[in-house]
């Protein structure tokens, strides 16, 4: 199956979760979703469409709290970025732990860092910071004016 048609297949399955969708270049696109959809559009690109989970990273921008969820199809030489924003007041989003075991570390240290919650993460407890910063004050959220 060539790029395009795995990308016209997510296209079609997810259109109603889908905000934006930005190619980067020919093996690298940014797909913006709605939050709520993240768990169901992760299964689906793991169990369906051949997908594998690397990393997620994170931000914090003037939109919110910003998660990039990379996927790779290797066979197809394609990288999918998952890309959520957060609501910046309440940043909380569902956990892939459960169905990734690799998101676990980087959930909880994003966690950590932002105060972003992952709901139903087996596992949310200190993983870096343990004594050096003071309890809810996480280092990595900007102040904007």
């Amino acid at each position: 199956m060539s790029r395009e048609e795995i990308i016209d297949q997510f296209r079609k399955k997810f259109e109603p979760e889908i905000l934006d969708v930005t190619e980067k270049n020919p093996k690298r696109m940014i797909v913006t979703v709605r939050p709520e959809a993240i768990l169901e559009i992760a299964e689906y690109l793991y169990t369906s469409a051949g997908f594998r989970f690397i990393i997620a990273t994170a931000l914090h921008t003037r939109k919110g709290f910003e998660i990039h969820y990379h996927f790779s199809r290797d066979e197809a030489g394609l990288i999918l970025n998952i890309h959520v924003v957060l609501d910046k007041d309440d940043p909380k989003i569902e956990s892939l732990s459960n169905l990734f075991n690799a998101s676990n570390w980087i959930e909880r240290e994003m966690h950590e860092l932002y105060g972003i919650d992952f709901v139903n993460h087996p596992n949310q407890e200190k993983l870096i910071s343990e004594g050096n910063w003071a309890e809810g004050v996480y280092p990595y959220r900007k102040e904007f004016k």
